[in-house]
């Protein structure tokens, strides 16, 4: 696959990489498979071919990006160790006697300026002019579908398995004065467990002001007190805190109100929990690799995602045979496209959707085409009512009871209220989509396929632990989705090489 991607002079010490790089290292391999030459496509308009000094290969910035989020490193330490790392050099393009690197404020801009360009509005607002990074991501999950499919790992007709997993917004609902005063906080923490005698110099606390402001000016002379004690610097964990806070100090001084998050919106895991971020909606084949991913703000529902996950998945190349998913992903349009596209839906309908939402044990009497109560009595009539806007547009039936035995009924608390002049009990007809699904739900097939679901969860449990997906790095639903870029690629390729691995020892 790598055959147009650029090929990199590795100097006369270059055969020190094959002594000291394992053929089977997954960076080496990863470098090997990927022809990332398709960069050049997304940002070549980001860049000016008669103005300014000539610039750092874009794929070198990207692979920069790939090894920043893996290893959680800022643009300054990772730089740092790249100078240091052989396989970061190698992974990188560079010659093992290369110590001349890039600038960190570089890689700094490519995340900011050339992934995502910005410009204003008329109002002097900054807006996006360009967001290709949506594009980029299912660029980079198509490359690893296309593989898998090259290695024999994954089968091109498959069922895909979907889900949403959720990321906190990096400010989590606070401001960006909050987050600098938990940096710096941590900082200060760092230091005093290496010298106790460092808090008679720390420069004023100023978070009683409330301003953003202020607390910039406290960062910066924090920064400045420890950037003039080398001792201090020496310290990994200091030199790299120290760094983190600086980064949340560019992005706030870049632009106070976005550093804000104002595009992350709140979200509801269940009815008495919630975050404050993005939800990634994926797709993976049973074997846990992922054909499709979307990214959106929080509040999105996760069921309206399916037709672009499964058509993701297409183009990626798999022929999507069925689609499993918990309730979210049954609702009646969902289940109209699969039909549509001759897909089977191994989703569960919503229980308000099967037995009902009503708490009273009305029981339907199919022989008299009545509903009789729980005391038994049965309706008297009953009335057909057409869709309206208020019904969610749905057909219902109402059924009529004799209120002279609701006055004196025993189980009238809760059910009939005193003085009332009728006593109805309404249903929503169900829809022949419905009917069929609620049968499809009784087959052993179903039973099979949706045993499989769990395999998403564990996928976004790795996504959490292993690659830091459940906090957002950066701002905006832009910035959530390069995170995503090198977070679901990376662990494509790790599930890639270890289902060839497996397949190879069989």
């Amino acid at each position: 696959m790598k055959n147009k991607q650029l090929s990199f002079d590795l100097g006369k010490y270059g055969d020190l990489y094959d002594m000291l790089i394992p053929k089977d290292n997954f960076w080496r391999r990863l470098d090997e498979d990927i022809d990332f030459s398709f960069v050049y496509d997304y940002v070549k308009d980001s860049y000016s071919m008669t103005m300014g000094r000539k610039a750092v290969d874009c794929v070198v910035m990207f692979k920069f990006l790939l090894l920043k989020n893996y290893f959680k490193l800022s643009d300054v330490d990772l730089v740092e160790r790249a100078r240091t790392d052989m396989l970061f050099k190698f992974f990188l393009g560079y010659s093992p006697e290369d110590v001349t690197l890039i600038d960190p404020s570089l890689l700094t801009k490519f995340r900011r300026e050339r992934l995502v360009r910005y410009g204003t509005d008329g109002n002097g607002n900054r807006v996006k002019v360009r967001d290709d990074s949506q594009s980029m991501l299912s660029e980079l999950i198509a490359k690893t579908v296309e593989l898998a499919l090259s290695k024999g790992v994954i089968s091109p007709r498959s069922k895909i398995i979907v889900d949403s997993t959720h990321s906190s917004s990096i400010y989590q609902h606070i401001s960006p004065r909050e987050a600098m005063i938990r940096e710096a906080k941590a900082l200060r923490k760092q230091i005093y467990q290496h010298d106790e005698t460092m808090k008679d110099s720390m420069p004023r606390k100023r978070e009683s002001s409330g301003n953003v402001e202020d607390m910039v000016d406290y960062c910066n002379e924090l920064i400045a007190t420890i950037s003039g004690h080398e001792e201090l610097l020496a310290v990994p964990a200091v030199r790299q805190q120290l760094n983190l806070l600086q980064e949340i100090v560019n992005d706030t001084n870049e632009e106070i109100e976005y550093s804000r998050d104002s595009e992350a919106k709140t979200g509801h895991k269940t009815a008495d929990s919630h975050f404050f971020g993005y939800k990634t909606h994926i797709a993976i084949t049973p074997e846990r690799v992922i054909t499709a991913a979307t990214v959106t703000t929080g509040e999105k529902h996760d069921g309206k995602q399916l037709p672009a996950l499964i058509e993701a998945s297409e183009e990626a190349g798999i022929e999507v045979e069925a689609v499993i998913g918990d309730g979210a992903y049954a609702e009646k349009e969902n289940l109209q496209y699969c039909k549509d596209n001759d897909i089977r839906n191994n989703s569960k309908l919503s229980s308000t959707v099967t037995h009902g939402n009503r708490k009273n044990s009305f029981e339907y009497n199919k022989d008299a085409g009545m509903y009789v109560c729980p005391q038994g009595h049965m309706a008297v009539r009953k009335c057909h009512s057409k869709p309206t806007k208020y019904r969610n547009n749905s057909e219902c039936e109402t059924y009529y009871f004799d209120v002279e035995h609701c006055k004196h009924c025993p189980m009238s608390s809760g059910c009939y209220k005193e003085g009332a002049r009728s006593k109805t009990y309404t249903v929503t007809i169900k829809k022949d989509i419905h009917n069929e699904q609620m049968e499809f739900m009784k087959t052993e097939e179903f039973e099979e396929n949706y045993s499989h679901r769990y395999k998403i969860e564990a996928k976004n449990a790795e996504l959490k632990n292993r690659y830091g997906y459940g906090r957002a790095n950066a701002c905006g639903t832009s910035g959530m989705t390069i995170q995503g870029m090198s977070a679901l690629f990376l662990a494509n390729m790790k599930r890639i090489y270890k289902l060839e691995d497996e397949k190879k020892a069989c």
